[in-house]
């Protein structure tokens, strides 16, 4: 299935911002060999909020991590704002910092470092100039303008995964991937989160591509990409909690109506 998702009634822009071309990942040795992803394709328009569903071992979080460049696909190429991803070690780190934000389910702070300096630290790891008034304007916007000096520890665990979307916004990336962004959290803060993320999208205009298994996060998503076996086997265009959960129960039968 390939997957091109076009602007619809949330204003999104024509730039594309990512692009999987027959993208495969394939884990161990000849003759023990795991596919974990089987040639997915899809295109994904600047200024979306695309989540990521499918069952334990569809491949959601492998499609994350080659996409994100965190893991090097077995065939395939992987683009982001037009530029292919390759290269050495080096070169993908420097790819990474420069176009690419991570939003991760435990936070991943520092807990030496106060919350402006968590949010500022990805600028510094790559050279680029620190402007610490807007990054403390950010903080402002995802409200915890009060809370600069503060160290992680001191927050509470919606609070720290406001200051990773924080650190994730002030680099400007390309695109930012949420790997289960809101699976640590309790209800309320889980919700107050995905506001944010929202926010990122509408507000900041911010590419967003987040990993969940719960179909209330992925209802605040723009659209919905369902994966099963590896595969792309379908698209919801403005996800309802409900339609999401109904859609997961039959990602079985659609794979095998594919043929896959």
């Amino acid at each position: 299935m390939t997957v091109s998702g076009g602007a619809h009634s949330r204003g999104m822009t024509n730039t594309e911002a990512l692009r999987l071309d027959e993208v495969r990942k394939v884990h161990g040795a000849d003759g023990n060999q795991v596919v974990a992803l089987a040639g997915v394709t899809l295109s994904l328009p600047a200024g979306t909020f695309t989540a990521v569903m499918g069952p334990s071992g569809s491949g959601k979080s492998t499609l994350l991590q080659c996409a994100a460049g965190l893991e090097r696909p077995t065939g395939g190429r992987v683009f982001v704002a037009g530029h292919e991803m390759k290269g050495d070690e080096t070169e993908l780190t420097k790819f990474r910092r420069e176009h690419i934000g991570f939003v991760f389910q435990h936070f991943n702070l520092l807990p030496a470092l106060t919350v402006l300096q968590n949010v500022t630290l990805p600028l510094r790891l790559a050279g680029r100039r620190v402007d610490e008034a807007r990054a403390a304007e950010v903080l402002r916007a995802v409200g915890l303008g009060d809370r600069l000096s503060h160290r992680p520890q001191e927050l509470s665990g919606g609070q720290q995964q406001r200051v990773a979307i924080a650190r994730a916004l002030v680099a400007s990336p390309s695109v930012i991937f949420a790997d289960e962004p809101t699976g640590a959290l309790d209800t309320r803060s889980a919700r107050a989160v995905l506001a944010l993320l929202q926010q990122a999208v509408r507000t900041y205009g911010q590419t967003l591509v987040m990993v969940t298994h719960d179909p209330v996060a992925a209802a605040h998503a723009d659209s919905v990409l369902f994966l099963a076996d590896g595969r792309l086997v379908g698209r919801m265009i403005d996800p309802t909690a409900e339609a999401v959960a109904e859609r997961l129960t039959h990602l079985g039968d659609e794979l095998v109506r594919k043929g896959a």
